[in-house]
C-alpha cells in the first residue's frame, strides 16, 4: 500500500495507480499523485524523519534532509531564509495547507516564525514551481501540511531540556469521530543563545548580550464530512517569536546598546471545502487568510505588516487511471502596512492554472501553464513540461524544462527613497534532467539542472539610473542583473537490517552571468550524511553536514563540518527518553558574514505517545 498524506483526502483512483512503495504528493501538480508519475524533483519529509531529526528548526531540517542552503543571522530564532538551487531566498515559495504564506513587504518567508511542533508533513519541489504556483516559485516550492485528525484519537507530549537555556514543550492530539474529525497542537520553545553578533563586526554593531529567542505555536484543523467524499475544512494556526538581535540607532550617534527586539506574529485562517463527485471528478473550494506582523526594533520601532486574502477553486478530472487534468483559479489581494510607507499599500492578482499528468505512450508526460494578472506589475505566463520514462530493472529517468518569475516585493515598489513602482518582475528559463533508481532495500537519484535568471532585481547605485527625483539621490530598487544557476544533486539511501544510511551531495554554481562573481552566500557544495542503528527498543544515530566556503558582502566565509549524535530508549510502550547532540565537535560557526551559530549543544527530553 503506498504512504499515503495524511493532509489530503487521495482518491481510490490514485492510490490504485501507485506503485508499491511510492509516495503520494500534492505539490507536483496540485492534486494528489504518486511521485513517480511526475517530472519534477520532490522530496518528502515526513512525521518519523521530523521527529528523528536532530534538526534546531524547520529550516535547519530543510537544509539536512532536502539539501537547500541556508542563510540565518545566527542561531536558532533569528532571521532566516533558504537558497534553493542557488536561487535568492525570495524565490523560494512556501505553503502551509495550500495557503500562501510570508512577508509581502520584504518578499520572502519568515522561517524563523514556523514551528516543526504543528507540522505533521512537508513536500518540497526542488526546481521552478511559478507555473503551478505563480509569483515566488522561482527557486521552488516548500509545502507544509499541518496535523489532522484521521484514524483513531492520538495523544502526544513532548517536554525537552538543552544548554544555551534551551526548552520545548509540546501537546497535540488528534482523531476522527463519526463524520468529525479534530486535530489540535500547542508548542513553545525558548533559547537564551549567545550574541547573535562577533565582536569586531564591519558595522560596528556588537553587543556582547545573550540573543535567545521565545516562540509559541497553535494550531488546529476540524472537518466535517456531510457525505462520502465530501468534506468540509477549517485550519488555524497562529505563532509568536520574541527574538533579539544585534544592531544600532543612529540618532543623534551610533548606539547599539538598546535591547533589539523582532516580534513577530504569524496568523492563518482558511475554510475548504473538498468534493469528489466521482472517481473521475475532484472539486475544491478554499478561501483562506493570511497575516504577517512584525514589530522590530530597539527604543524607535518599526513595524511591517502583510494581509493576504486568498480565494481558491480548483477541478481535477481523472478520466481513466494514471491521467489527471487540472484547471484551477487562484483571486489574491495584498496589502501592506508599515511605519515606513506613507500610505498602505494593496495590489491584487488574478489567476487561471491548467496542469495535465498522465501517459503519451511510453512517457510519462507532465504539462502546466499559468497565466497571473497582476494590478502592479501586469501580466505574467509560466509554463513546464516534463516528462518521464520506466527503464525497467527499477531505472527511472526524467527531464523538464520551464519558466518561472519572481515578484518585486512591496519595498521594491513602495520604500521611501528606494522602491520604484512599475519595477518589473524577475524571470527565469530551466531545464534539468534526473535519473532515479529503487529497489528492496535501497534507492537513489541524480538531477543535473540549469536556471537562466534575468531582470534580478537590486539597489542600483547610480542616480542618475533612477526616476528623476530627489528622493533616489543615493540610489534605488532596479532591474540590474543576470544569473546563471546550475548544479547536481545526488541522494542515496540503503537499509541493511537494523541499519539506515542516507547521503546527500548538492554542487551549485551561482554566479553573475555579466561579472562573472559568485553570488552572494552560495556555497559551491553541500554534503550530508546520516546514519541509524534499530536495536530492540534502543534506536542510535548520528548526522553530518558540511558546508563549502562562501561569499559574504566582500568576505568568504570557511567551510563548515557539523556532527550531530542522537539516542532514543523506549522504555515503556508509550514513552520514550530521548537524548541528542548537535554540533557534538563545538565547531566555529558563522551562518552569515560577523554572525555565529551555537557551539556544542546538548538537549535530553522525555516523549508521551497514546
Amino acid at each position: 500500500m503506498p504512504a499515503l498524506s495524511s493532509a489530503q483526502t487521495t482518491t481510490a483512483v490514485v492510490a490504485a495507480d501507485a506503485a508499491a512503495g511510492d509516495r503520494i504528493v500534492v505539490t507536483g501538480v496540485r492534486e494528489p499523485t504518486a511521485a513517480s508519475r511526475l517530472a519534477g524533483d520532490i522530496v518528502v519529509i515526513d512525521a518519523e524523519q521530523i521527529q528523528a531529526s536532530t534538526a534546531d528548526s524547520l529550516e535547519d531540517l530543510l537544509r539536512r534532509e532536502a539539501g537547500l542552503q541556508l542563510s540565518r543571522n545566527g542561531g536558532p530564532g533569528a532571521s532566516a531564509g533558504l537558497f534553493i538551487r542557488g536561487m535568492g531566498v525570495g524565490g523560494t515559495l512556501v505553503l502551509v495547507d495550500g495557503v500562501r504564506v510570508g512577508s509581502a513587504t520584504l518578499g520572502q518567508v519568515e522561517f524563523e516564525g514556523l514551528s516543526l511542533g504543528a507540522i505533521e508533513r512537508i513536500e518540497v519541489l526542488r526546481g521552478p514551481g511559478s507555473s503551478l504556483y505563480g509569483a515566488d516559485g522561482a527557486g521552488g516550492v516548500v509545502q507544509i501540511f499541518t496535523r489532522r485528525g484521521d484514524g483513531k484519537p492520538h495523544v502526544s507530549a513532548w517536554l525537552a531540556a538543552g544548554q544555551y537555556g534551551a526548552s520545548e514543550a509540546a501537546l497535540s492530539g488528534s482523531g476522527r469521530f463519526g463524520d468529525l474529525d479534530a486535530a489540535a497542537s500547542l508548542s513553545h520553545e525558548q533559547l537564551d543563545g549567545v550574541s547573535s553578533l562577533r565582536p569586531g563586526d564591519q558595522f560596528g554593531n556588537y553587543n556582547p548580550d545573550k540573543d535567545g529567542s521565545r516562540r509559541t505555536t497553535a494550531q488546529a484543523q476540524f472537518g466535517w464530512r456531510p457525505a462520502e467524499g465530501h468534506r468540509i475544512g477549517l485550519n488555524l494556526l497562529s505563532s509568536k517569536l520574541d527574538a533579539r538581535y544585534d544592531a544600532s540607532e543612529f540618532l543623534p550617534t551610533q548606539d547599539a546598546t538598546p535591547d533589539f527586539h523582532n516580534k513577530l506574529d504569524n496568523n492563518l485562517a482558511a475554510i475548504d471545502y473538498r468534493a469528489e463527485w466521482s472517481p473521475a471528478w475532484v472539486t475544491t473550494l478554499r478561501a483562506s487568510s493570511q497575516e504577517s506582523d512584525l514589530h522590530s526594533g530597539g527604543t524607535q520601532i518599526d513595524q511591517f505588516r502583510t494581509r493576504r486574502e486568498q480565494l481558491d477553486a480548483q477541478a481535477t478530472w481523472r478520466p481513466a487511471a494514471g491521467q489527471s487534468l487540472t484547471l484551477a483559479y487562484e483571486g489574491l489581494t495584498e496589502k501592506a502596512h508599515t511605519s515606513a510607507y506613507a500610505d498602505d499599500v494593496k495590489r491584487d492578482n488574478n489567476a487561471v492554472v491548467l496542469a495535465y499528468a498522465g501517459s503519451l505512450g511510453p512517457v510519462l508526460t507532465q504539462i502546466d501553464v499559468r497565466h497571473d494578472d497582476n494590478s502592479v506589475y501586469g501580466g505574467v505566463t509560466t509554463g513546464r513540461l516534463g516528462g518521464s520514462m520506466v527503464l525497467g530493472a527499477g531505472w527511472r529517468v526524467r527531464a523538464l524544462a520551464g519558466t518561472s518569475f519572481r515578484a518585486p516585493s512591496f519595498n521594491d515598489e513602495f520604500y521611501p527613497g528606494y522602491g520604484v513602482p512599475g519595477i518589473e518582475p524577475e524571470r527565469g528559463r530551466s531545464v534539468e534532467f534526473g535519473v532515479e533508481g529503487r529497489w528492496p532495500g535501497y534507492d537513489l537519484s541524480a538531477t543535473v539542472w540549469r536556471n537562466q535568471m534575468r531582470d534580478l532585481i537590486g539597489y542600483q547605485p547610480d542616480a542618475t539610473q533612477c526616476p528623476d527625483d530627489p528622493a533616489y539621490m543615493f540610489g534605488c530598487a532596479a532591474n540590474i542583473a543576470r544569473a546563471r544557476l546550475q548544479g547536481f544533486t545526488f541522494n542515496g539511501g540503503a537499509q541493511w537490517g537494523g541499519w539506515q544510511f542516507r547521503a546527500q551531495l548538492d554542487f551549485v554554481d551561482a554566479k553573475d552571468s555579466d561579472t562573472g562573481a559568485r553570488l552572494n552566500r552560495r556555497a559551491a557544495y553541500q554534503a550530508s550524511l546520516s546514519a541509524d542503528y534499530v536495536t530492540g527498543d534502543w534506536r542510535f544515530g548520528a548526522a553530518l553536514l558540511q558546508v563549502g566556503e562562501r561569499p559574504d558582502g566582500g568576505a568568504t566565509l570557511p567551510e563548515e563540518t557539523t556532527l550531530d549524535l542522537k539516542a532514543r530508549w523506549q522504555f515503556a510502550r508509550q514513552w520514550s527518553l530521548e537524548a541528542k547532540v548537535i554540533n557534538a565537535t563545538d565547531a566555529d560557526l558563522q551562518p552569515v558574514r560577523d554572525y555565529q551559530g551555537l557551539g556544542r549543544q546538548a538537549w535530553l527530553g522525555v516523549r508521551y505517545s497514546f
